[in-house]
């Protein structure tokens, strides 16, 4: 089992480009992030300020989201019609940093009200472009609770669109929390066909492993695949790391 940290939710008490060396030096090898600039198409400079903090920090980027609304309180843009030239106008942008990157997950959150016609375009769009640079687009269900306008919900509803979509390279990110919230079953959700990368928080809270209820530890023995550290934790405890058991495999992202 590999670790990741999300970068964008963990080691927020610094400035967005020294979280890389910060997960680097608490002992983490590859990091994710949401979106990190605050527009679709950030300047040339931005960009490769963003790719130096990764390599200098001797990191890895496992995923990256496609530009997102997250600081506006929104959950993505591929489904919203008003939206569509802003994420397409992203896409080179996002698989570009990708491509130079090695990162192999672009994670394409769905939106607010968003629509399935758009949806099913952009999706297909960013499908064609990652796969350029041999990434998978990868589509999430959140949890009705904190997201009540996320259309996404359950793992059949995030499946049928990318079934929907027909590219072999969209999967599903499967987020324990998320699912976890909407009593899914995890252990199925895990093992379905096209998961793609997996995200964890404990629940309830979405603090680190150990804080709530959810048996992660069995529910991730075994498996081989990166799985990203999406939680909220001030304290920046990672003593549960050492708990669990050590990587055994060196497996990439299903592609």
């Amino acid at each position: 089992m590999r670790f990741d940290v999300n970068c964008s939710i963990l080691f927020t008490q610094l400035p967005l480009l020294e979280r890389p060396a910060a997960a680097k030096a608490a002992g983490f090898d590859a990091v994710e992030f949401w979106w990190p600039f605050d527009k679709a198409v950030p300047g040339d400079r931005e960009v490769d300020a963003f790719i130096d903090a990764i390599r200098n920090a001797g990191v890895r980027l496992v995923g990256l989201n496609f530009v997102d609304d997250i600081p506006e309180g929104g959950r993505g843009l591929v489904g919203r019609p008003g939206d569509v030239a802003r994420f397409r106008d992203n896409i080179d942008v996002a698989v570009g940093i990708a491509g130079r990157l090695g990162c192999l997950a672009l994670n394409a959150l769905y939106g607010n009200n968003g629509e399935s016609e758009p949806a099913l375009e952009n999706l297909a769009l960013a499908a064609r472009k990652a796969a350029a640079v041999d990434a998978v687009v990868l589509v999430e269900a959140l949890n009705v609770y904190e997201s009540p306008s996320y259309p996404l919900v359950s793992v059949k509803a995030a499946t049928d669109v990318i079934e929907a979509v027909g590219q072999p390279n969209v999967r599903f990110l499967c987020d324990l929390y998320h699912l976890a919230r909407m009593g899914e079953d995890l252990p199925s959700a895990l093992a379905h066909p096209l998961t793609g990368h997996v995200q964890i928080a404990d629940n309830p809270g979405r603090g680190r492993p150990g804080t709530g209820s959810l048996p992660l530890a069995e529910l991730l023995d075994g498996y081989e695949g990166w799985v990203g550290l999406e939680y909220k934790d001030p304290d920046l405890d990672f003593g549960w790391v050492s708990k669990w058991s050590a990587p055994t495999h060196e497996q990439e992202l299903v592609t």
